[in-house]
């Protein structure tokens, strides 16, 4: 699959004017602000034909305009103020389509030689963001400012990828594999509730149906079956497991991968000890490890909120490379402000560091030592750490940004990152409602989830490093 198509949103295009400023201008910068989209890449649906302009200017055009977006699918809109700007139409199809919605207008150029003015396009953005305000509609906002300045550029495709979370997040479905190992606590949630305040649905698979259909293609000896392992072995270091074992995980892979397609899911939360290794003798953070490179992210230990963590995470960087998910284990023997992002195989291998050998190995915590965990650092570079987590009824999202330093070796899957104030982050995972669980991906996308939350009611946004006022000050290119 393309990953990047797949987050692709379209967009509805809804420029706007007043009668009482320059139509012609309007027109100019209509097309100017569209073709600059155009050339970011961007999917768009506008009005032309609506009218005799293309431009949303009476609320006559409100209903036509909503048929128009809604027949093509679009998944947000964008009304450019080209003058002033009509703000109750405006704001009447935003609270028709309900969905994620940007306001910005270029900014007016001097007054002419007479002193009279073209376009007033800032006052108008004043009007339409209080009648959006009271018509309930949440928004996205950029700076006044010119089409070829950055600032715009950058509220744009910030906007797009929030957009893109916003979808994923809204249509979310989660695969359960088995039940919480029972020590877990941490990971109890309430699924009932996760349905009714957000939409998202848990779908559940018992781990002897996973087992069965694990064991049915070992069996068949499908030709899918051999591709798999072949593939594997081609990328993989598989010398400390046996060919049945690497069959068992090849088979597990497939399995699950069959669910994920038939449940049409998003991400899976998987029991990964100790049952299952118990029932088919591998443990299965390989297959998580694999699942997760292919864009569909795996939690350790049936973390519901873990998943869901991943899955919006990797929309918001457009599904252009994978999650991995980790426990917060140790801080740094000497940098305080260092610490260990670990777990026993998920990292997907694609992400391992270009100086490591990737290997299937067994594990070397629990006993006996089953096969199927992963031995890999993998790549540094900037990364986003964030979780999704509740409790009372009260739902957060945790984000912030971090940057991979050097560590001692471990065993695993890991990377070592650095933080601007590590006590700070402890902090606030301590006091919660997080857990030692957290979904990674490598970039900075805390101003996507900060914006995300706004058209998500009921999930605050809880930032880290950067804070509320510096993602704030970098989406008005102030950073």
């Amino acid at each position: 699959m393309n990953m990047r198509k797949r987050y692709a949103v379209k967009l509805g295009y809804a420029p706007t004017r007043r009668n009482v400023f320059s139509r012609e201008d309007s027109l100019k910068y209509k097309k100017r602000i569209k073709k600059q989209l155009e050339d970011w890449g961007i999917d768009l649906v506008d009005l032309e034909g609506i009218n005799k302009e293309g431009l949303l200017y009476g609320p006559e055009d409100v209903p036509k305009a909503v048929e128009r977006f809604r027949k093509e699918g679009v998944e947000a809109v964008f009304a450019p103020h080209c003058n002033f700007g009509t703000e109750d139409a405006v704001a009447k199809l935003a609270k028709a389509m309900g969905k994620p919605f940007l306001l910005w207008g270029p900014r007016d150029e001097a007054p002419l030689a007479d002193g009279t003015r073209l376009r007033d396009t800032q006052c108008g953005l004043f009007a339409t963001s209080k009648v959006l305000r009271r018509f309930g509609a949440p928004f996205t906002y950029i700076t006044n400012s010119r089409v070829d300045d950055p600032i715009f550029e950058r509220g744009v495709k910030n906007f797009m990828a929030a957009a893109a979370v916003v979808r994923e997040f809204r249509t979310m479905r989660i695969g359960q594999i088995s039940t919480r190992p029972d020590a877990f606590w941490t990971v109890k949630c309430n699924e009932g509730e996760l349905l009714e305040r957000f939409g998202i649905e848990v779908v559940s698979w018992s781990l002897v149906d996973l087992v069965a259909s694990t064991t049915a293609k070992i069996k068949k000896k499908d030709k899918k079956l051999v591709a798999t392992i072949q593939d594997i072995k081609k990328r993989i270091n598989v010398k400390s497991i046996s060919a049945p074992e690497l069959a068992k995980m090849a088979a597990m892979k497939l399995a699950m991968q069959e669910f994920v397609d038939a449940e049409g899911l998003s991400g899976l939360a998987v029991q990964c000890w100790t049952a299952m290794q118990e029932s088919l003798g591998v443990m299965p953070c390989f297959t998580h490890s694999e699942l997760t490179g292919e864009g569909v992210p795996v939690a350790c230990e049936t973390d519901i909120h873990g998943a869901v963590s991943a899955v919006m995470l990797q929309a918001a960087r457009l599904g252009e490379t994978p999650t991995f998910f980790a426990d917060l284990t140790i801080r740094h023997p000497e940098n305080e402000n260092s610490e260990l992002l670990w777990h026993c195989g998920p990292f997907p291998s694609k992400l391992a560091a270009e100086d490591v050998d990737p290997a299937i190995g067994r594990h070397y915590i629990l006993d006996p030592p089953y096969p199927g965990v992963c031995d890999w650092r993998i790549k540094g570079g900037d990364v986003t750490i964030a979780r999704f987590d509740g409790d009372f009824g009260e739902y957060r999202l945790l984000m912030g940004h971090a940057m991979s330093c050097a560590g001692p070796f471990n065993r695993g899957t890991y990377l070592w990152v650095e933080v601007g104030n590590w006590p700070l982050w402890e902090e606030k995972i301590i006091r919660g409602p997080y857990i030692h669980h957290v979904a990674n991906i490598h970039g900075e996308v805390a101003p996507v989830l900060y914006e995300a939350c706004r058209y998500i009611p009921g999930l605050t946004p809880d930032p880290v490093e950067p804070t509320e006022a510096e993602i704030q000050a970098w989406l008005r290119n102030q950073d």
